[in-house]
């Protein structure tokens, strides 16, 4: 299985770098067994039966990238540098892994004040990251918000800066757990509106946990696929949400993730015994064709980057000729690419 059978050619102005308003307002592309249909995201409930539960991911982005200064005294006087800090995650001791550009530029010890009340100590330097200690005038997290913009994806970020608008944007309507560097973007589309459809339709929610990390974007080095290793995230699958979904397997209901993040945890959580059971920990499992899925029967999930991992993933779950022509089908009909895009109803043929 080699690279580049997940590549693909796409025009560079179907990459979104807004979203749809309303949210719900965004194209569907369903695509069930041999049929592709176009729809509208607020129409899902009409794709979806009574008793199906789709899995949403509750983790909350936090405003990632933070721009700061170093200043530092000598015998000529004071001098002070710039430094970019982009929050990785968060280390069982209460520090943080961050990209430091120029990392050069700071030593260990030293002090980047980002605002009047956030500031952060470099503790140490490693493996080409730098690893934080923050201190905070008051809570933590609202003067990182005070400070901080929403750490948008590369591909957004190369073609226009984060803004105030993409705190509200880059967050999900149900978002908690705080933790997460990236959003589960699939998971964006929807708003109170469609929430409440699905709930008359009688399509059942159960919340999980998946802090994204920035490895999500990171691109596949290796041609042989089966050699790429996965970075590892930070997830928790609940008693309560582990009983939801094994109710509705038991009961003939289909389980549907919203996002792949949400796909990957529930397949997780259900490694060991093939059964979804409550699980927490971090997880690096890796999705290409040949798994075989324990728990998701489908999948809602936006139109990936040629060559990720995410688009084997969804190979995996529909097969690789099946995702290819949906693909084509997306470009040919202008949809609208990756966090910011438009969405798909991904649902294998029985």
């Amino acid at each position: 299985m080699q690279l580049s059978d997940f590549d693909f050619d796409l025009p560079e102005e179907l990459i979104a770098t807004r979203p749809a308003r309303p949210r719900s307002s965004a194209r569907l592309l369903v695509a069930e067994g041999d049929r592709i249909t176009d729809a509208i995201v607020r129409d899902l409930g009409d794709y979806l039966r009574p008793g199906d539960r789709l899995v949403l991911n509750d983790t909350k982005v936090i405003p990632a990238r933070l721009s700061g200064t170093r200043r530092r005294s000598s015998d000529q006087g004071e001098t002070e540098a710039r430094i970019e800090v982009t929050l990785l995650e968060p280390r069982a001791e209460g520090t943080w892994a961050a990209l430091l550009k120029p990392l050069k530029k700071i030593r260990e010890g030293e002090i980047i004040r980002f605002t009047p009340r956030l500031s952060a100590r470099l503790e140490a330097k490693e493996e080409g990251q730098g690893i934080l200690s923050f201190e905070a005038d008051g809570d933590f997290d609202a003067a990182l918000a005070e400070a901080g913009q929403m750490p948008l994806p590369p591909y957004i970020a190369a073609l226009r800066a984060p803004d105030a608008q993409d705190k509200q944007d880059y967050q999900t309507v149900w978002a908690r757990n705080t933790g997460a560097v990236a959003a589960p973007t699939a998971s964006l589309h929807f708003d109170d509106e469609l929430l409440a459809r699905l709930k008359e339709k009688g399509v059942e929610l159960t919340y999980v946990t998946l802090h994204v990390g920035a490895g999500t974007f990171l691109p596949v080095k290796v041609e042989d696929v089966e050699k790429h290793r996965m970075h590892a995230e930070w997830g928790h699958v609940s008693e309560a949400a582990a009983a939801e979904i094994a109710a509705t397997k038991a009961a003939g209901g289909r389980v549907i993730p919203v996002g792949t993040t949400a796909l990957r945890l529930i397949e997780s959580a259900a490694r060991d015994s093939g059964a979804i059971a409550p699980w927490r920990g971090e997880t690096d499992i890796f999705i290409y064709p040949g798994f075989t899925f324990a728990v998701a029967d489908a999948l809602m999930t936006n139109f990936h980057l040629p060559k990720s991992t995410l688009m084997m993933l969804v190979s995996a779950l529909m097969g690789t000729d099946r995702v290819r022509a949906i693909y084509d089908h997306a470009i040919a009909r202008n949809y609208r690419f990756f966090s910011y895009g438009d969405a798909s109803l991904l649902i294998p043929a029985s």
